[in-house]
């Protein structure tokens, strides 16, 4: 018997969710203020990180920590109103970046960023998206032996999460990516991870597969949901619409919308922005690259060079700074001859974070029929189908594809 889930939010996740939930016959409605993938999903760098076994720990070191404070670097700042209302993740955050804990988190974590891939595949087929896709990897870029270092050390680590990578010197380097600043030394070219010219439109070609499967798609402002005899209520400013269960697959804005319902997932973002260049003529960006020791991203989109900055810890609505991008585009162009602004404006967006740096997938512990899928952090974009598929077995009461108690909710209390 087919039943009719609402699913809050159409961002890689609730559409990943969605799509999964209309191809095993349920009847879906899709619910976002905006048309799907033109939040968080539509502003990310566009790369399905296969190789990210390992999520990004706090920094730890006091020599780092002293780099940090002055405020002025390019891969992470932060306001002092957001780290005061984040102080107790960030506390915690920093707690399991200790070694003995982060040590237990990885393998966890890898578990389902193994599945990134080969959930992403057959969405792209059935969506025909395969021109939006690329399967040449991208380049992490190196400036010193002792970053190099470093990264062939995450290289050697990562092999045996089934992660597939070549180690280049400068001239290998420059036989496939021209045109960089003479400053690089080397990089690690990641060969299993995939890029994506346009990340918000490939959401929005998952959302168009899953109409023809049946979902259905509401535009219109969340209010309140809540439970109602055996099913649930959600209030738009659209209207109201009621289902048997629920999917929050919110993002950043998940926890504002369960505080009700008495929840208090201890959430936090880091906010990033981005800006788009002319390609320079004749020497092109080819490759998605990462200016690793400097933080940022340089990547060849559908809608010129996309620059994108490292995280910015800050209020969810606090108002957008834009010296961060600055500092980044002007590293950026020491590093590559990108070409004048596209944009008229910059993005900015934000990624929701937890503590433990692991997402929330599954149910509620509180409330028969609520589902959750949130807290991605910086990956969302690649998690999104492994994340449906995962929440579709567990609501359809099936063996998942890998063991999910480390992303239950009632982890958090």
């Amino acid at each position: 018997m087919s039943k009719h889930t609402i699913v809050l939010g159409a961002g890689m996740v609730g559409v990943s969710v969605a799509w999964h939930l209309a191809r095993r016959g349920r009847k879906v409605l899709l619910i976002d203020r905006r048309e799907p993938g033109l939040e968080t999903s539509f502003g990310n760098a566009g790369i399905i990180q296969r190789e990210a076994f390992a999520p990004y720990p706090f920094p730890r070191d006091f020599k780092t920590i002293l780099t940090v404070l002055p405020n002025r670097r390019i891969d992470i700042r932060y306001r002092p109103t957001g780290m005061v209302k984040a102080v107790g993740p960030l506390f915690q955050y920093w707690l399991n970046s200790f070694p003995e804990r982060y040590r237990r988190i990885v393998p966890e974590y890898a578990s389902i960023i193994s599945m990134s891939t080969d959930e992403h595949d057959p969405m792209i087929q059935a969506a025909g998206a395969e021109d939006l896709v690329q399967k040449e990897g991208w380049l992490q870029l190196f400036r010193t032996r002792a970053g190099m270092a470093e990264g062939l050390e995450h290289g050697e680590e990562s092999s045996s999460y089934g992660v597939q990578w070549d180690a280049l010197d400068r001239p290998a380097l420059e036989s496939i990516q021209p045109g960089l600043s003479t400053a690089i030394i080397g990089a690690i070219h990641w060969q299993n991870s995939w890029t994506v010219a346009s990340p918000g439109e490939l959401v929005s070609r998952f959302a168009n597969h899953a109409k023809t499967l049946g979902a259905e798609f509401q535009q219109g402002k969340l209010q309140s949901m809540q439970q109602q005899g055996e099913g649930w209520q959600v209030s738009t400013d659209q209207g109201n619409f009621e289902a048997e269960e629920v999917v929050v697959a919110l993002g950043p804005w998940s926890q504002e919308h369960l505080a009700p319902l008495g929840y208090n997932f201890p959430l936090f973002v880091k906010r990033g922005y981005h800006m788009h260049y002319h390609q320079p003529e004749p020497q092109r960006l080819k490759y998605w690259i990462m200016d690793t020791e400097t933080g940022f991203l340089l990547e060849p989109m559908k809608g010129g060079i996309r620059l994108t900055t490292g995280a910015e810890l800050a209020k969810l609505d606090a108002p957008p700074a834009y010296k961060q991008l600055e500092a980044a585009e002007k590293a950026a162009r020491e590093l590559f001859a990108i070409g004048k602004r596209a944009d008229e404006t910059p993005w900015k967006g934000a990624r929701p974070c937890l503590p433990d740096m692991k997402p929330i997938i599954g149910p509620a512990h509180k409330h028969k029929g609520l589902w959750l899928a949130f807290g991605h952090g910086h990956q969302g974009f690649t998690l999104g189908p492994p994340t449906g598929r995962l929440l579709a077995e567990q609501m359809d009461g099936e063996p998942t594809a890998i063991d999910v108690r480390p992303f239950r909710a009632d982890r958090f209390g």
